[in-house]
């Protein structure tokens, strides 16, 4: 059975997801719910006219979402829409069919791509305008992954020091055989490191001596657009993104709701600090962690998953959560302190009194809801709630070559 979502937001954190290999989710289904589908036609055909701008060919998303084919590596440009254009229009669909209003959530956040929704949503910038960066920067972002690996470093142990992770690229990379840079930072014990040629294999001969022994590091097999580390730096991406950021035009700060960046590990977004945050979110890694710490701390009981098919922040959660409660389900005097103190987090007026880390302890009581999935089972009945007509959005010069949904 679906998880309630009630009009009352102000206990609820918005989690904006990113690129990743699969990017359709139940798009298609959302398509062809009748109170759903012109939402998502128009948001569909308005990001699919801004993609062809910058990849000069049709790039026609509503008929990617029919055909129900994820858009490989070459396209990664409509990739970039796709996400963009159903986080948009998930978010519509909320306001406009549902009454909901996401503004009054108590945080945004977003992995990666998900970052730039997040803040749009929120009023600083015009969503049209900033996925124009992503976009112009989308073929050399695709063909930099065309040399680059992906590694999942992790321990079963103990932690491992981010300082080592950073010291031991910046080894490897000093060798002249192509760069290796900190993508992102998952949790104290698991961090993505994206390298060109060989330089993650040399990374994994050389963690022997320089990570602790309970270090593993797992290639990934697929192609990853090196964002985040400084592999972008060779194609010029931060400075050529960075003048475009220049050049937007700001809306409302702060943003609302406020959004913590996973850039700087902060709630960094006012009307002077944004751009340069914008321009650290390029080549800095993802602090997926810091997000993690800052939701449970805020006191927030839902994480609302924003985007097709939620991956990574969602299973970030989850794995917390399991390994609280494993922690906390033995006999021995360690599993009663862990239950003994989850319990204390859980309440607002004593969580105060412990450390900040204890908040974690609060994970297993966090609800997750996939608004997709939401949006599915709470679709109004044909003949039933139609859309309202208040605050519609107007698209300009929209292509009638895909034919509206019936």
């Amino acid at each position: 059975m679906s998880t309630p979502l009630g009009p009352d937001l102000d206990d609820i954190a918005l989690a904006f997801r990113g690129y990743n290999t699969t990017n359709l989710g139940r798009t298609r289904e959302l398509l062809h719910i009748p109170a759903y589908g012109e939402i998502l036609w128009e948001e569909l055909r308005r990001y699919g006219r801004i993609c062809s701008e910058w990849t000069r060919r049709p790039s026609d998303l509503v008929e990617i979402v029919n055909a129900n084919v994820e858009p490989g590596l070459d396209r990664y440009a409509e990739s970039i829409a796709l996400i963009v254009a159903v986080e948009v229009a998930h978010l519509r669909l909320l306001r406009e069919v549902h009454r909901i209003d996401y503004t009054q959530a108590k945080l945004a956040f977003g992995y990666s791509l998900g970052e730039m929704t997040a803040v749009c949503c929120g009023g600083a910038f015009a969503t049209e305008d900033l996925v124009r960066v992503p976009l112009a920067m989308a073929h050399d972002s695709a063909d930099l992954a065309r040399d680059a690996e992906m590694g999942v470093l992790f321990s079963r142990g103990g932690a491992i020091s981010e300082h080592d992770v950073r010291r031991l690229c910046a080894d490897v990379t000093r060798r002249g055989r192509g760069t290796i840079g900190l993508s992102a930072i998952l949790s104290p014990n698991s961090y993505l490191v994206i390298g060109q040629g060989y330089t993650v294999d040399l990374f994994k001969e050389e963690m022997k001596t320089a990570l602790p022994a309970a270090a593993h590091l797992r290639i990934n097999e697929h192609r990853w657009p090196p964002l985040h580390t400084p592999i972008v730096r060779q194609r010029h991406i931060v400075d050529r993104a960075a003048l475009m950021i220049d050049q937007l035009r700001p809306g409302k700060f702060p943003p609302t709701p406020p959004v913590f960046s996973l850039a700087t590990g902060k709630r960094s977004y006012d009307e002077h600090s944004a751009r340069e945050v914008l321009r650290q979110w390029i080549d800095h890694p993802q602090r997926l962690w810091d997000a993690v710490v800052e939701t449970l701390n805020s006191g927030v009981s839902t994480v609302l998953h924003i985007g097709p098919e939620p991956n990574l922040i969602f299973a970030t959660f989850a794995r917390l959560a399991e390994n609280v409660k494993q922690q906390a389900s033995g006999k021995t005097f360690d599993s009663y302190r862990v239950k003994a103190m989850s319990g204390l987090a859980n309440r607002p007026w004593l969580a105060n009194l412990l450390p900040k880390r204890a908040v974690l302890l609060r994970a297993p009581m966090l609800r997750q809801i996939v608004l997709e999935d939401w949006l599915i089972d709470h679709a109004p009945a044909a003949g039933g709630m139609h859309r309202p007509h208040a605050a519609p959005t107007v698209v300009a010069s929209v292509d009638a070559s895909s034919p509206r949904p019936a």
